[in-house]
């Protein structure tokens, strides 16, 4: 007998009252699970059938391997011993969001595909808007990653730089086009240049000053330098929160330079916008009222599941001019009017999941001063371990905390080559995760390897923040013993 449709309705509510009940019990004992977890490469895979079921299997036996086999192997982000990189806790809000949105399965590429969940990201992304301080209007929509969103910014930077002639002949129909980004800026502006065919030539890097910001007056340099070479200057990245140091580049200063040279200024505070949301730290967002298009991501630190990403711009007619084509087959009635937004317009993606769902109910769950509090809370962490580290024979902070990411290094006496130290701080990094209660990272700061510890997990209590700083000063007291 052929089967036909999907499962039965009971068989399902079972099994999502299983799986709601699994999720529940997995948020309360996260830290009962190591962060890190004890695989090699290939162990999963290996676990696996190789070759697909000829006959459906039921749901529990299906739920009982994703508990047995993929759990185990998954590196938890919802633990709040989860420090490395920036966090990402999906909050029970943000989760039944997820669920929920799957269950509707939307697909708003039009007004008419998905009403509610088109005016609902408009309304959830003005009410972010606001929690954050930025002005209005200001036009947004939500992507996967900052990675897209930053390349749509850019996509719509080069073509309103270059008129109509990239749109017709593509790149080639362009002078060499330049994008400027610090040199602590983000791998993704490097790939947006790529996709964007400008070739890793077309970033310039520029130089930064002793905390680690762009240097705005480096970057008139460069691009009165550029434009006497015959290159065409088209957009200015400045960093709200770089990825290794959480330094926030002179955005005022960055805009001035824009403003004077007629080029387009993209903010990205993928990570360190949310910090906005308490009032003392809207510092973070200054100057980023000028820009033409600025990046936050609700998946770091609002406490949104992956993904998430938000892309404003006070130039919505110059992003969707740089994306839209519309086939015969997607035009509608509705189009005419101002308030049938097609959000497939704005980006490469036609298909668009119902991301708004689970940040509206973030927002509504937490509040304005609930999502406050907590940020507060993250970069008292970070002051509270930088206070440690200061006081400490034994460790050096190698960059300012300005926000919850501290970057220090063990620099015990008589240890002082730069090679040993490298070393050491890695065997230290390597001992700490091994633990299987913390997980860290690294950058190099100046050229030296540097640990990270990124505060941001939704749990994170001042209980992890002495056990990190004891974990750190443990395994540099093993080190020396050995």
């Amino acid at each position: 007998m052929t089967a036909v449709g999907d499962l039965d309705i009971e068989a399902f509510r079972a099994a999502a009252h299983r799986a709601a009940d699994w999720i529940a019990d997995y948020l309360k004992d996260i830290e009962e699970r190591p962060v890190l977890p004890r695989v090699v490469p290939g162990d999963v895979r290996r676990a696996l059938p190789e070759h697909p079921p000829r006959d459906g299997e039921p749901l529990d036996a299906i739920l009982d391997d994703f508990e047995s086999l993929l759990v185990p192997a998954t590196t938890q982000w919802n633990s709040p011993g989860f420090m490395a990189y920036f966090a990402s806790s999906g909050s029970a809000p943000g989760i039944l969001g997820e669920l929920l949105a799957a269950g509707l399965n939307a697909n708003a590429m039009l007004w008419r595909t998905g009403p509610a969940q088109t005016e609902l990201e408009q309304v959830a992304l003005d009410w972010l808007r606001q929690i954050l301080g930025l002005p209005e209007p200001l036009f947004g929509v939500i992507n996967d990653t900052a990675s897209s969103s930053t390349l749509y910014a850019l996509a719509a930077a080069r073509d309103a730089a270059g008129d109509a002639a990239a749109e017709r002949g593509g790149v080639n129909a362009l002078p060499p086009m330049r994008i400027y980004a610090s040199a602590e800026a983000h791998s993704s502006v490097a790939k947006a240049t790529m996709v964007l065919g400008l070739g890793r030539d077309g970033l310039r890097a520029i130089p930064v000053d002793a905390e680690l910001r762009m240097d705005p007056a480096a970057l008139e340099d460069a691009i009165a330098e550029d434009t006497a070479a015959g290159l065409r200057p088209c957009a200015v990245v400045a960093t709200a929160g770089t990825t290794s140091t959480t330094s926030v580049d002179p955005i005022p200063a960055v805009a001035d330079v824009c403003a004077r040279r007629g080029l387009w200024l993209h903010v990205d505070a993928a990570y360190a916008g949310a910090a906005a949301a308490a009032p003392e730290y809207r510092w973070v967002l200054d100057g980023a009222e000028r820009a033409d298009s600025i990046v936050v991501n609700p998946h770091k630190w609002l406490f949104t599941p992956m993904d998430c990403s938000v892309l404003w711009t006070g130039r919505p007619l110059a992003l969707r001019s740089a994306f839209s084509l519309v086939p015969e087959y997607l035009r509608t009635a509705e189009a005419a009017n101002p308030d049938a937004i097609d959000l497939m317009d704005y980006g490469v993606s036609l298909g668009r999941r119902f991301r708004a769902l689970k940040l509206w109910m973030v927002l509504r769950a937490f509040g304005s001063d609930g999502i406050a509090s907590r940020v507060r809370e993250h970069c008292r962490f970070a002051e509270l371990l930088s206070q440690w580290v200061r006081g400490s024979p034994d460790f050096e902070l190698l960059a300012p905390a300005p926000l919850s990411v501290v970057c220090l290094r063990a620099h015990p006496a008589g240890v002082d080559g730069d090679a040993e130290l490298d070393a050491l701080n890695e065997s230290i990094v390597d001992r700490v995760n091994s633990s299987g209660r913390f997980f860290i990272s690294h950058t190099r700061v100046r050229g030296v390897y540097a640990i990270r510890v990124a505060f941001g997990n939704l749990r994170a209590t001042e209980a992890h923040v002495h056990g990190i700083w004891n974990s750190l000063r443990n395994s540099l007291s093993a080190r020396k013993a050995m």
